[in-house]
């Protein structure tokens, strides 16, 4: 019988390794250390990925995964290459490869959660994301510092295949039973948006989809960022001899506004 989500259905499919879930939404197993995307009752796709290696729960500055009814509040990262490095929400410019050494970032892909029950109410404050890793040999053991870890094709997969405020349900318990449709992952190089390289300008920068103020700071980055980047790309020859404070691009008024919070935790 299908089910939707909602606070009875929780505590089933918390309870419950053979309940089913509704279209496009998400559960997290820990237990099985996968996540599975679920539409019309069924277990439409499934891939490995990483809970925290301190345990469950959701007191500030625990590095815990939060357990429960979860809503995607942003997502970030539409555009990027797979491996993209992004630092504070924003692309830093590198792209790595799978079990880069000595390295750790959050890559590809962000869906940023939101608890919607009072023992997850932290999470968002918290920076809790679904999120690429580069560390993809410790997928399939805790490994995080609080937020659900996938591969880097993997999180782009998710994030095509899941809009803004699609319910992501973390449970204790195993994955969900349902009739499986398709193949576990994506293993093809492609990332399935529309530009595999670098944007061309700031305005293809990646746009968080939450309506978050930007910082003085950020602002002031983004401002030197955008000049760098415009200095690159225009021909000595035909740089203007000068240029106004009113000549400020659209693209920095759309990437400057993107997010004011920062996050010294790691992911």
């Amino acid at each position: 019988m299908f089910k939707t989500f909602g606070g009875v259905l929780l505590a089933g499919v918390l309870s419950q390794c053979t309940g089913t879930a509704p279209k496009g939404d998400v559960v997290v197993s820990v237990k099985d250390q996968k996540l599975g995307i679920y539409s019309d009752g069924k277990l439409t796709k499934q891939y490995v990925i990483s809970t925290s290696k301190f345990g469950l729960g959701d007191q500030q500055g625990s590095n815990r995964t939060p357990l429960g009814q979860h809503e995607v509040i942003a997502k970030i990262g539409q555009g990027l290459p797979a491996g993209a490095v992004l630092k504070s929400r924003r692309w830093n410019g590198e792209v790595l490869k799978p079990n880069a050494p000595g390295r750790d970032p959050i890559v590809s892909r962000i869906l940023w959660l939101r608890g919607m029950e009072t023992t997850n109410k932290n999470a968002f404050n918290r920076f809790i994301y679904i999120h690429g890793t580069p560390e993809e040999n410790r997928l399939g053991k805790p490994a995080s510092y609080g937020c659900v870890r996938m591969g880097m094709t993997d999180v782009v997969d998710l994030f095509n295949n899941v809009n803004i405020g699609a319910k992501v349900v973390i449970t204790k318990g195993g994955l969900p039973a349902g009739e499986k449709e398709k193949a576990m992952a994506a293993t093809d190089d492609a990332d399935g948006s529309p530009a595999l390289n670098a944007p061309a300008t700031l305005a293809a920068q990646p746009i968080e989809l939450a309506r978050i103020p930007g910082s003085d700071a950020e602002k002031k980055r983004a401002e030197e960022n955008e000049a760098k980047a415009k200095g690159k790309s225009v021909p000595e020859r035909e740089k203007p001899a000068s240029r106004s404070k009113s000549s400020k691009s659209k693209a920095f008024t759309k990437v400057a506004g993107q997010a004011s919070h920062k996050t010294k935790a790691k992911a």
